[in-house]
């Protein structure tokens, strides 16, 4: 549907998704090559190797996105940098003690870790 909309290709498209089988499938990985789109695929085939993205990527597309229609690729791009910006920037964070990124960033604070870690302590990787 992405590459339907778009009317004329766009250079230098990364196209990352964990290891799903919709994803590895040779007529999707055909689509992605025949139209120059790079394939980034998470590592392990661990589900929570991708949380931290999906986390993120959830945030930006419910929190701002969901407020815009968006008609070209430049309207994205310039619309996907205010997004980040605020989100480093203005955006308090609770698992960093309602500080934004960039004040840890800038300061070099340490912070306690106020996020829970879901990962097991003694995990197996899938596919080594």
């Amino acid at each position: 549907m992405a590459l339907d909309r778009l009317k004329q290709p766009v250079e230098g498209l990364i196209h990352h998704s964990d290891r799903g089988i919709q994803y590895c499938c040779k007529e999707y990985v055909k689509l992605l090559q025949d139209n120059s789109i790079a394939i980034s695929m998470t590592e392990n085939g661990d589900p929570l190797e991708n949380a931290l993205a999906e986390r993120i990527n959830g945030i930006v597309k419910g929190e701002y996105l969901d407020c815009y229609e968006v008609n070209s690729i430049q309207e994205a791009n310039e619309l996907l940098s205010q997004v980040v910006n605020l989100y480093n920037q203005e955006r308090p964070h609770m698992s960093i003690g309602n500080k934004t990124p960039e004040e840890i960033h800038q300061t070099n604070q340490k912070t306690d870790r106020l996020w829970k870690n879901y990962y097991p302590k003694n995990r197996t990787l899938v596919n080594q």
